[in-house]
């Protein structure tokens, strides 16, 4: 290939000095250009100087000192406490190791007792600084669990008390804090803590850490991100796509790897298995063009497409059409945030002549809160004769039978307790009469 030139254009009439060669190459076969050495370092006025130009310190500067604990826990169950029995005093089990802080910890148990002079009536209980570490500050919780449910557990605890002498300080490895008279044994034994023949442990270690934290030296401003624009334009400018989806007799190109992304219900279809390697021309059944167009908007950009652009209407109605559809498309391929939208999208706008076909949506895909809202809003004395009249409760019977029995029981519930009408409304969408019919817009 040949060297890229340094400049286009023709002549200037003042010539810059060429870079110089460096290591044998000529300047124009190099990658990158060569590092200019740094500029003498400029002379500054004295700060007692008058000139104006000297910028004086500010007068005033603060900081500020944080103290706080690193908090972590640990649980230990001791199986076959009869067995530890007699281990010796002294002697210990030990739970694993566990990390707090950038510490490493470690429970330990003496079934015998630590000291000597107790003569093994007592349990010990201790927790142990298990790794390196010098003046190692730290709050400490150890809790004997009450295994029969009255949770009444025994806890010592350091946590949410005022320490006269401040945290517990560990000096080296093998450090430990706890006690050498935990439990008396005899009492232990005939316990709520000891269940089948096991003991279970909590330890929290909160480690203590300080920082300083000054006024900040920088600000850099960092965007929102754009991941989703950059998506968004393969869609629109219609480049490098493999795969085209008919639906209802219109054509959409769109991009295997985005869409398998996105839906597992896609990914199956085209990486899965049983997948046509041949495959270019996809057909969707069971859904209107437009619906379709929105869910791939919905899948590239990650937002609701804007309703009014997409079928050139601007009503209440069509938007409420449309999230009914979008809610059943997302089901289909798994898309649980729109499926989502359109819940929320679909309980803002619950009305007479909309409600049952949103009821019977709700039952069918499992949208638990929106089935909550349009049976309550159905079972309103001044909505429910409104709503019955509507085609689309005639749908709601044939569909969903079951549905019946509970809004029977939600209608019961107002006829106790009259819930106020102001959290809905009850006018008509566009596209229904003044009885709540759904009716066909003109064209």
């Amino acid at each position: 290939m040949g060297a890229g030139r340094a400049s286009r254009g023709g002549p200037s009439t003042s010539a810059a000095p060429a870079l110089a060669p460096a290591n044998g190459l000529p300047a124009a076969g190099r990658l990158f250009p060569p590092i200019a050495p740094p500029p003498p370092a400029p002379s500054y006025p004295s700060p007692s100087s008058s000139s104006p130009a000297a910028a004086a310190p500010p007068a005033e500067t603060a900081s500020t000192s944080v103290t706080k604990t690193v908090n972590g826990s640990h649980h230990f169950k001791i199986a076959g406490y009869s067995l530890a029995k007699g281990i010796g005093v002294g002697k210990y089990i030990a739970s694993e190791s566990f990390t707090v802080g950038g510490f490493e910890w470690a429970i330990y148990f003496y079934p015998d007792g630590k000291s000597a002079e107790d003569g093994a009536a007592y349990v010990s209980l201790f927790i142990a600084l298990a790794s390196e570490g010098t003046d190692v500050r730290a709050l400490f919780e150890l809790t004997l669990v009450d295994q029969s449910g009255k949770g009444q557990d025994k806890v010592h605890t350091h946590f949410g008390r005022s320490l006269e002498g401040g945290p517990y300080t560990l000096k080296y490895r093998g450090s430990m804090w706890g006690y050498k008279r935990f439990f008396k044994r005899s009492g232990l034994e005939t316990s709520d803590y000891l269940k089948d023949d096991c003991l279970l442990v909590n330890c929290t270690v909160g480690v203590v850490q300080s920082h300083t934290e000054g006024p900040k030296i920088y600000r850099i401003p960092v965007p929102q991100s754009n991941m989703s624009q950059h998506i968004g334009h393969l869609l629109t400018s219609g480049k490098r796509t493999d795969i085209t989806f008919e639906v209802d007799g219109e054509m959409f190109p769109a991009h295997k790897v985005v869409l398998a992304a996105r839906s597992p219900v896609f990914r199956a279809q085209l990486f899965g298995p049983m997948k046509d390697k041949n495959m270019k021309c996809i057909k969707i059944e069971d859904m209107e063009a437009q619906v379709f167009k929105a869910l791939l908007h919905f899948m590239y950009w990650d937002e609701l497409p804007d309703i009014e652009e997409l079928t050139g209407l601007n009503t209440t109605w069509v938007s409420t059409l449309m999230a009914q559809h979008l809610l059943a498309a997302a089901d289909r391929y798994a898309l649980e945030r729109l499926k989502l939208l359109s819940e929320l999208k679909l309980c803002e706008v619950v009305a007479i002549n909309t409600v049952a076909n949103t009821l019977a949506l709700a039952e069918q895909h499992h949208c638990y809160q929106l089935k909550t809202v349009c049976l309550k809003f159905v079972a309103l004395p001044e909505n429910l004769k409104a709503v019955m009249q509507t085609d689309g409760f005639d749908y709601l019977q044939q569909s969903c039978p079951s549905l019946l029995t509970e809004l029977i029981e939600y209608v019961a519930k107002v006829g106790e307790h009259i819930v106020s009408p102001c959290l809905y409304s009850n006018e008509v969408l566009d596209g229904g009469d003044a009885n709540g019919r759904r009716v066909k817009p003109r064209t």
